[in-house]
């Protein structure tokens, strides 16, 4: 059969090899990728006998600010709210309790030299400037991109004192600022528990919508 890599001259065969492999590795990854997986923190002071009831979304200055973007992550983190029994507060009436969220995405530049015992890039360049490539079980085939943790977060305040009653945070990371679906079920996982807390953090897994 025969070989495209032949053509190459041989110390740039092992990195076609690595780029063949880590496309491979991507195109199944992106095909069995149907759930998120998030670090969650819950802290509650909810009354024992409360039921959820009625909501209605709370804004700082700085999301005023910025209203279509806000109402967008509204629109997403509505879902998880009404999974935990909370109901939209009607037009003109008031809410049980007001719900402010935040979502932030922090982009960190990975450097091989942060470690090169554990660089998975799969190549180093010697002192004479040639190219070294490794092999074995430690090599992932893949090149450094940069880095996005993603988080979410919920505070629940009684709409009568403004009183803090739920704090909870989701959080993740991966290549990108994640998308609508991810940040559904983020806001899905921070509030999986409520009304209840655990251990902080633990791993909270949410399947993607189909």
């Amino acid at each position: 059969m025969w070989n495209p890599t032949a053509l190459l001259p041989p110390v740039l065969r092992p990195l076609a090899v690595a780029l063949t492999v880590t496309l491979a590795l991507a195109l199944s990854g992106c095909a069995s990728m149907n759930s998120v997986e998030s670090d969650v923190s819950t802290f509650s002071k909810w009354p024992a006998k409360r039921k959820p009831s009625t909501f209605a979304f709370e804004r700082l200055p700085s999301q005023q600010a910025r209203p279509q973007q806000q109402a967008r992550f509204e629109l997403l983190a509505r879902n998880a709210l009404q999974k935990a029994g909370f109901t939209p507060a009607e037009d003109g009436k008031p809410a049980d309790v007001t719900v402010q969220i935040g979502v932030r995405a922090s982009r960190a530049d990975r450097s091989p030299f942060d470690d090169p015992l554990w660089w998975r890039g799969g190549v180093y360049y010697s002192r004479s400037g040639r190219p070294v490539f490794f092999h074995g079980p430690m090599l992932m085939y893949q090149f450094d991109a940069p880095r996005y943790e993603r988080e979410v977060a919920v505070l629940i305040r009684d709409q009568g004192d403004a009183e803090p009653l739920y704090e909870a945070r989701a959080v993740n990371d991966g290549n990108t600022p994640g998308g609508d679906d991810l940040l559904e079920a983020m806001f899905q996982a921070a509030l999986q528990d409520f009304p209840h807390t655990g251990i902080n953090p633990r791993t909270v897994v949410i399947q993607l919508k189909k």
